[in-house]
């Protein structure tokens, strides 16, 4: 069985869409995708304290004519609800590649609470919601829910569950 590769294939999205600008509070799933953006002059990559100043980042990013991308974990969702405002009121484009914790396999209880509820809060506050339940289905889906964001002035996030980025254990 061949190992789908969904880190290099949402990178290759970004590079097809002409992605400028991609901002992430560090997290173990994304951390392949964000090494590859960091190693390219010509993506801006940011590291956040906190993943609502990546709405207000990509927002700017947007009126400075570039094309950005917030990664970030399901737990950090929470984080940005009351900023999304910016987005919904102004019809500029957001799109967020969330993983998802609290699902499959978690360990940590404190995860649980946001994993169930990530989905229904971000439709709540106006958010387009595609998911990816497999690897080989993350790049099309990025793509298209990037597409959809970008050419109708819509906010999109693209959940990815957890079985696919996988589970951490505290005894590893």
């Amino acid at each position: 069985m061949t190992q789908i590769n969904w880190p290099e294939q949402i990178y290759a999205e970004f590079k097809e869409l002409d992605v400028r600008q991609v901002v992430y509070v560090p997290d173990a799933g994304h951390s392949k995708l964000i090494q590859l953006c960091e190693a390219d002059e010509e993506i801006h990559s940011v590291s956040l304290t906190t993943e609502e100043e990546g709405v207000a980042q990509l927002a700017g990013a947007w009126i400075g004519g570039q094309r950005g991308v917030l990664l970030l974990q399901s737990s950090g969702v929470g984080n940005c609800i009351n900023m999304l405002s910016l987005q919904h009121e102004t019809r500029i484009p957001l799109i967020m590649i969330v993983t998802m914790r609290g699902e499959w396999g978690e360990f940590n209880p404190w995860q649980v609470a946001m994993g169930k509820s990530t989905e229904q809060v971000l439709e709540a506050s106006g958010v387009h919601v595609y998911r990816a339940d497999s690897a080989d289905q993350i790049s099309q889906t990025v793509a298209a829910g990037a597409r959809f964001a970008y050419q109708t002035g819509r906010m999109v996030a693209v959940l990815i569950a957890q079985r696919v980025i996988g589970t951490k254990n505290f005894n590893k």
